[in-house]
């Protein structure tokens, strides 16, 4: 073979070689937002990655804290930094205000990134974070009775908030155990209405709302002030002062990370004691992971877990378990 038949070869071969590279390059650059990455604590949306700063309202007094908080039903991050944002409305109270936006994780599985294509690729990964994050969480929902959508569920917290945004919060919490702890699709109404009724909710009311648009709006116009915001992952919480600064906290983050952002915008707000004995806590929250427990506590993890199994034995506690963790809930008469 003549040498410039040779030298061609290896000049076609090499473009070949490199074009797929590049293939492969794009395709791993994308973002599945059901790929939440432990290490950065996000479950991040594909597309622009710009930043942008928010256009944040001034809160009325200067002796509140706003808290903007763009969240999804099925954010395992989000689950995750639940310890974080139960201390912060202990230690703050009604200084505190927090905001509820929903993001859209999952629209639907239209999009093949990062390694996940299907329900069941999801399923591995959520156990992953699960020891990462130490809070139960069961992945054998995306195999065994998988969720088509976020936006279900979603559209419900706001029919919820129509009623009552305390609890609404309420039922996002239910929503939330149901899907990671009992492998339960909340995308059925036979499950929303189950959360609905923990919450103490009007079902009926609920029903009506979610089915009527009224709640569906208020959903898209979450959708719509998260692309004002430029969130393109969750949790993203921004945390506003009087005049309107903000200070932004992008990922599962340890406590310290919002109590910096609190001092960084200069709010000289007074934090509460709070009982820390296990009948004040419970009270509360009637549903707490050890993580949690020993978080809001203040106690050793071990401490923490004997405890909580002791008050079970006693009949003060019922514990509800998976195969990554547990949850204890106060026992009611």
């Amino acid at each position: 073979m003549k040498l410039s038949n040779i030298i061609y070869i290896m000049l076609l071969l090499a473009a070949t070689l490199q074009g797929h590279a590049q293939k492969t390059k794009n395709m791993t650059d994308k973002n599945n937002p059901l790929l939440c990455n432990p290490q950065t604590g996000i479950c991040e949306m594909p597309g622009d990655k710009t930043e942008k700063k928010p256009d944040t309202q001034p809160v009325r007094s200067e002796q509140v804290l706003r808290i903007v908080y763009f969240t999804d039903p099925i954010c395992s991050s989000c689950w995750g930094i639940e310890p974080q944002l139960r201390k912060l409305k202990l230690e703050y109270g009604k200084k505190l205000q927090i905001e509820y936006h929903m993001g859209g994780l999952l629209p639907d599985w239209s999009y093949n990134s990062g390694g996940i294509s299907k329900p069941s690729d999801v399923a591995s990964h959520w156990d992953e974070v699960s020891l990462h994050y130490d809070m139960p969480i069961d992945g054998d929902v995306w195999i065994e009775d998988p969720l088509d959508s976020s936006y279900p569920p979603s559209i419900a917290f706001k029919a919820a908030e129509l009623q009552d945004k305390e609890k609404a919060v309420v039922f996002m919490r239910a929503l939330r155990e149901l899907v990671f702890m009992k492998k339960k699709n909340i995308t059925r109404w036979e499950n929303i209405r189950v959360a609905a009724i923990e919450a103490k909710l009007d079902e009926a009311q609920l029903k009506k709302d979610y089915e009527s648009g009224k709640a569906k709006a208020l959903f898209e116009q979450d959708l719509e002030l998260a692309r004002k915001y430029g969130v393109r992952g969750f949790p993203s919480v921004f945390v506003t002062n009087a005049a309107g600064a903000s200070e932004f906290v992008y990922g599962s983050r340890p406590y310290s990370d919002y109590q910096t952002a609190i001092e960084k915008l200069g709010l000289n707000i007074e934090k509460q004691l709070y009982a820390k004995d296990w009948e004040s806590l419970f009270g509360e929250y009637p549903s707490m992971t050890a993580r949690e427990y020993s978080e809001l506590s203040m106690t050793s993890r071990d401490k923490t877990v004997r405890l909580l199994d002791e008050l079970t034995t006693q009949g003060k506690l019922e514990k509800t378990s998976c195969k990554n963790g547990d949850l204890w809930k106060l026992k009611q008469d």
